[in-house]
This record gives C-alpha cells, sequence and structure tokens, in this order.
C-alpha cells in the first residue's frame, strides 16, 4: 500500500462537522485560512483546541506560537481535513474544511508531525514516489522537479542515500522537498526546524523567505519565538488551547513596553535616580540598570540623563530597548518560554 506525500489530497477525509457553516469564502477579506469558534475535545474530553476565530491574510508568512501542548498542531491537522472539529468552522483557500480536501489540498503544500517516509527507499525515490502520488503532476517533468526541490533543501549530495539512514534533520529537509515539489498557494509547515542544528535552521528560515517571496502564503507554526521573529510578518500566540492574541509581528512586540536601560558602574546611585523619577520596576544588575517607562513621556528621556549626570553617575549607555515577542508572550500568560534559535 503506498502512503501518499505528508498533506495529499489521498489522506483520509473526515466527515464535516455536524453544526455550523463554513464562512463565506472571501468575504471582506483576501485570508487564505478563516476560522470561526474551531474547536476539537478528543474522547475522555480533553479540549485540544477551544473555540478559535483565526484569520491569515494572503502573501503573508504567518508564524502560529504556542508552547508545546498548546493546541497547534491539532489546529493544522482540522485545517488539513486530516481530523474533524467538534464544533466550528474553517475556510482554506476559500473553501470549507473538511468537505473540500479534494480541491484544496492539490494547491497546499504541508509538513506536518514529521514527513512519512519510506526507510528503504533513497531520498530521490521517496521524493518520486511523492511526486506520483500527485494526480495534477505532469509525469514529464517529475525528474527536473525532484532534483529542484532536493537542490533547494540542500539534499542533492545524499539523494542517494536510503531515507532509514537520514539524521533526524536530514528526514526533516526531505519532507520540507516533498512540500515544495511543486508551486503552491499555501505552504503549511509544523516545526520545520526540528532536528536541525543551528545553521540548518538558517537554511531554512532563508528557504521560507525565498518560497514567499515567490508569491506562496506560509503558515508556519513553532515554539520557538527566535524563528517566529525572525522570518514572519503575522503571528498568533496560543496557549492551551485558546488563542491569545494575532496581528502583526510588530504589533506583538508592541505590546511589550519597553525598558530603560543605563550602562554605569554607579548601579545603586542610578537605581535611586530612576526610582524617584517614576521609573517602575526598577532592577539592578552587573554594571546595568533597568525599569519601566510607561508612565514617563518621551520627551522626559532626555531629563532623566541631565538628572543622572547631576547625581554624578558614570553613565557609560542610555536607551530604551524596545520590546520583544518574548516580552509579549510573558506579558500576555505570565509563563516563560522556549525562546531558544
Amino acid at each position: 500500500m503506498t502512503r501518499p506525500a505528508p498533506g495529499a489530497a489521498s489522506a483520509s477525509r473526515p466527515s464535516a462537522p455536524a453544526s455550523g457553516s463554513a464562512p463565506a469564502a472571501g468575504a471582506g477579506s483576501d485570508d487564505v485560512i478563516r476560522t470561526r469558534g474551531l474547536t476539537k475535545r478528543f474522547r475522555g474530553g480533553q479540549l485540544a483546541v477551544d473555540g478559535l476565530d483565526l484569520a491569515v491574510p494572503r502573501g503573508s508568512v504567518f508564524g502560529f506560537l504556542g508552547p508545546n501542548g498548546s493546541g497547534k498542531t491539532t489546529t493544522i491537522r482540522m485545517l488539513m481535513g486530516l481530523i474533524a472539529p467538534s464544533s466550528g468552522v474553517a475556510t482554506v483557500l476559500g473553501e470549507p474544511m473538511p468537505r473540500s480536501v479534494a480541491s484544496v489540498l492539490p494547491r497546499v503544500g504541508a509538513l506536518i508531525e514529521g514527513p512519512a517516509l519510506y526507510g528503504f527507499l533513497s531520498g530521490r525515490d521517496n521524493l518520486t514516489r511523492f511526486d506520483a502520488a500527485d494526480p495534477t503532476a505532469d509525469p514529464g517533468t517529475r525528474r527536473q522537479r525532484v532534483e529542484a526541490a532536493l537542490d533547494r533543501v540542500g539534499l542533492t549530495a545524499a539523494a542517494g542515500k536510503k531515507a532509514r539512514a537520514y539524521s533526524l534533520g536530514m528526514k526533516q529537509r526531505l519532507g520540507l522537498a516533498s512540500a515544495l515539489l511543486r508551486p503552491r498557494e499555501l505552504l503549511v509547515l509544523d516545526e520545520p526546524t526540528n532536528g536541525l542544528d543551528p545553521q540548518g535552521m538558517r537554511e531554512i528560515r532563508a528557504l521560507v523567505r525565498e518560497v514567499a517571496a515567490e508569491g506562496t502564503t506560509v503558515f508556519l507554526s513553532s515554539h520557538l519565538l527566535d524563528e517566529i521573529e525572525q522570518v514572519c510578518t503575522h503571528a498568533a500566540v496560543m496557549s492551551r488551547g485558546r488563542l491569545l492574541v494575532q496581528g502583526t509581528v510588530a504589533e506583538l512586540a508592541a505590546r511589550a513596553r519597553g525598558r530603560l536601560v543605563v550602562r554605569t558602574p554607579d548601579t545603586h546611585r542610578a537605581g535611586e535616580v530612576l526610582l524617584a523619577h517614576a521609573v517602575t520596576e526598577v532592577r539592578i544588575g552587573d554594571g546595568r540598570v533597568d525599569g519601566e517607562v510607561g508612565a514617563l513621556a518621551e520627551d522626559a528621556l532626555p531629563g532623566l540623563c541631565a538628572a543622572l549626570v547631576a547625581a554624578e553617575v558614570r553613565i557609560l549607555g542610555f536607551g530604551v530597548e524596545r520590546g520583544t515577542l518574548e516580552d509579549a508572550f510573558v506579558a500576555l500568560t505570565g509563563e516563560g518560554f522556549d525562546v531558544a534559535g
């Protein structure tokens, strides 16, 4: 029995959800993915996704961000028609899912929960099999597509090796190559840098930017804040199955207030001056003092710097550090987060 390529239209098709109707395709927007009240409750009562309202703009690189177990993969499986929602509705490329898997999935490249590979076949032969499973693929140009996909993910030299001999990172690259065999309107990647070393992660990020520049919308789930911040234009934050916030990456980072940072050997004296001038949450570290400046007007900063100088604080650096996605996530949830990149 031949297994389909990841995300292929031959995936098992659950029946459409019993309740709700799909939102009108393209109604007032050009979103490639839209959900309304999307919910998945598994047997035993586990609520994996809870009332998700998501909008992914066409042409964006959309980061779907959240800790492991926050509902990201379950959401993607519903969007791709691999499992049916318990309630709520979703449209992908303007068509309701899972009802329209046969017409939608040929326009989508997907890598979900790691690639499904034949270990006894070479990397090249795996891609050939994946391409042959696509009824819309031209057999006459199959070899060119396979070689181009191998080259894009840096596997040309290892294309003849058996897939079972591939490292985790190489398998991840091969799965990504299968999603890139043909140009797609939408590319869905679930933790695409899993198992990759730092250089491999940088290469995959560059590839995502390249694919997006060609006009493909990219929907990328990750638990790595650094990954989202480097490659994405838009993002949504999930926690415990619920959507906390969505918007452009710049908008989300802006939710975190900047902190004033003073670099000085006179840390305790500087801290006293900051507290006296309405700077809050002052923290004294090794050679630096920082604090919240949300209550201060921007034009008050020069006066604050002058007050430090008047107090004979030796200033080596003075400025406001912008908020980051990490700051925004902590502010939204009160939780720590894996920010390795």
